[in-house]
C-alpha cells in the first residue's frame, strides 16, 4: 500500500519516517510522494585510457568492494551554488541532502524515483536501485545519468528525486544491514 500525502505526514510525526532536515515546504509532497534534495557532493569517475589496455570492472571478483573501488576510481566534488553541468553520457554520483531512516519497527519501504522534469530532458536519477529497505539510514545515493544529447546543470538543494513510501505486511525479522548503511556523501 502506497502512502499519500496526508500519510507520510503522519508517519513523519510519528517517527514512523524520519527525514533530517524535515522537508517544511508544503510543495515538497505530491499526492503519493515526498521530494528530497541534491547535496553539493558528487563523485565523478576517472577518465581512465591506457593504450593497448582493454579495463574491465568485475565485481563478482574476491575481495572486490564497492566502496574500495568508488574510493581509487572516482574524484570527490563539491558543487559550488552555481552547480555542475552533466554532459551528454556523463555519470556520477550524487547524495539527497536529506538524512532518510525508516525505523523496522515503522513498518514502511521506500521507493526511489527521479523527478519527470529532470527525466524530460535525459537525466535519469536511479538506475536499478530504487529500493530503500526499512531499516535503513543514511544519506541515499543517487546514480546520475544524463542519457540526453542536451548539457543539463544540477545545482544543490535542487528537487532532484521524490520517495514513495510503502507500508510493508508484518515487521521484518531484520533491518537493511547491507554495505550502504549509514552511508554518508564521499564527496
Amino acid at each position: 500500500m502506497i502512502l499519500t500525502d496526508r500519510e507520510i505526514q503522519a508517519a513523519l510525526d510519528n517517527k514512523q519516517i524520519l527525514i533530517e532536515p524535515r522537508p517544511s515546504d508544503i510543495t515538497s509532497y505530491s499526492s503519493t510522494s515526498l521530494d528530497l534534495t541534491l547535496s553539493k557532493f558528487l563523485r565523478v569517475w576517472k577518465a581512465i585510457t591506457v593504450p593497448g589496455v582493454d579495463q574491465v570492472v568485475c565485481p563478482a571478483t574476491q575481495g572486490y568492494t564497492f566502496n574500495k573501488f568508488v574510493q581509487s576510481y572516482s574524484d570527490p566534488l563539491e558543487m559550488k551554488a552555481d552547480g555542475f553541468i552533466l554532459e551528454p553520457s556523463a555519470f556520477v554520483l550524487g547524495w539527497t541532502a536529506e538524512t532518510v531512516s525508516l525505523p523496522v519497527e515503522g513498518r514502511v519501504a521506500a521507493r526511489v524515483e527521479g523527478k519527470s522534469s529532470l527525466a524530460r530532458l535525459g537525466i535519469g536519477i536511479h538506475i536499478t536501485a530504487p529500493t530503500i529497505h526499512a531499516g535503513f539510514k543514511g544519506l541515499i545515493q543517487l546514480e546520475i545519468c544524463n542519457h540526453g544529447s542536451l548539457r543539463v546543470k544540477v545545482v544543490p538543494g535542487m528537487p532532484v528525486c521524490q520517495l514513495i513510501f510503502e507500508q510493508t505486511l508484518g515487521t521484518p525479522a531484520k533491518g537493511y544491514k547491507g554495505q550502504f548503511f549509514e552511508q554518508q556523501s564521499q564527496g
